[in-house]
């Protein structure tokens, strides 16, 4: 059994405890929190299991390393504390863990990453013997693995578009949403996340890593940004209202350009409301999707939908995110020291999960299958 910690217990950490527990060849030993009010909770309390798993929730970072983990799934975020986030993981690295994470936006590509961000966690890698994986909330899997696995079935491609569109009243995040996106703030607010150069430093990685593997040489990535005010004001189940003239869409893209026209796209449509920019790309049902769009012979078009905690569509891609990361320790540990992005890790089939999935576990042998594999 794989000795692993989750540190962070926020939307994709509730996620990753959960995956955690029910990964056969993982052992959950420890769970890190920042919020005091948390100490001593049951990390199964806190991940909304209904049972508990008799691990207590610390904020004593350093004694969860010194008891020499192996692996460490870093699930703070790195939205608004990037250096913050950067330091924790390299201090995971020293210790020789393996560590997932989604929260270093520059390492999903780490090839193309700034030095001030490769150098120290390479220098950590080295000292302790750790190793790496950076894969995306939004989910990383939708902006790489799928994409280029869809890309396979075509006979010629023209383009590549990933998109993310998402109602953004569903998303656990108040203060994300209304300051760092600028949802519900004046149109001449100048919202972080959409700021000149910072969507090509969260998702232009993921252009890279496409076009890498497709063997395509970019030119260039480029942004496009759009914003919407609401018509009317709103009123919100989970994030209050929202009052008209204000915000209340983004679509964005980060575009690789290759011999001259925009041929790897990744686009987020986002909304506040339903109501606002109609005429921009929706969801099956409204709540949230991700598609891959390949433009060639044949066009082949996929949408992905996931849910979690009682239907939420952002706990579904928060699950989907976590899933990637925990599934992917496994095959880390084996693979040895190093600093590895998406192209490396293979997604591998649940081997010894289907006995989790409720009532088959109750069917005979059907929830013993793969068991010896775990």
């Amino acid at each position: 059994m794989v000795s692993t910690i989750v540190w962070g217990t926020g939307n994709v950490g509730r996620a990753a405890i959960r995956a955690v527990a029910a990964h056969p060849g993982l052992e959950l030993t420890a769970v890190l929190v920042h919020d005091p009010a948390k100490i001593g909770r049951d990390a199964g309390e806190l991940a909304g299991l209904g049972r508990h798993l008799d691990v207590p929730a610390s904020t004593d970072v350093e004694a969860a390393l010194a008891a020499g983990p192996v692996a460490v799934v870093y699930a703070a975020s790195g939205d608004m504390r990037p250096s913050e986030a950067l330091d924790d993981v390299v201090r995971a690295l020293r210790a020789g863990a393996v560590v997932v994470t989604p929260s270093l936006y520059a390492l999903y590509d780490h090839r193309g990453a700034p030095p001030e961000i490769r150098r120290p966690v390479l220098a950590a890698i080295e000292e302790g013997g750790g190793s790496l994986f950076v894969s995306g909330v939004d989910p990383g899997w939708a902006n790489d693995v799928l994409p280029l696995l869809v890309s396979g079935l075509a006979s010629t491609v023209d383009a590549v578009r990933c998109q993310e569109i998402f109602d953004y009243s569903t998303y656990d995040q108040p203060d994300a949403v209304r300051y760092l996106v600028g949802m519900g703030q004046p149109m001449d607010y100048e919202p972080p996340m959409l700021a000149p150069s910072v969507p090509s430093m969260v998702w232009g990685g993921q252009v890279r890593l496409i076009a890498r593997a497709l063997g395509a040489d970019l030119d260039d990535v480029r942004e496009h940004v759009e914003r919407r005010p609401l018509e009317s004001a709103v009123k919100t189940a989970s994030m209050g209202a929202f009052e008209a003239g204000t915000q209340g869409a983004v679509r964005f893209e980060v575009r690789g350009i290759v011999g001259g026209a925009p041929r790897i796209v990744l686009e987020h449509v986002t909304r506040i409301h339903p109501s606002c920019a109609p005429d921009w790309p929706a969801p099956p049902g409204g709540a949230g999707a991700h598609r891959v769009i390949i433009e060639g012979r044949p066009r082949i078009e996929v949408t992905v939908q996931a849910t979690d905690e009682d239907g939420n569509h952002s706990a579904g891609g928060n699950a989907t995110a976590a899933g990637r990361l925990v599934g992917a320790i496994e095959w880390l540990v084996e693979a040895g020291p190093g600093l590895y992005d998406a192209l490396d890790v293979p997604l591998r089939p649940a081997i010894g999960k289907l006995g989790e999935l409720g009532e088959l576990g109750k069917l005979g042998k059907l929830g013993n299958v793969g068991r010896r594999n775990g």
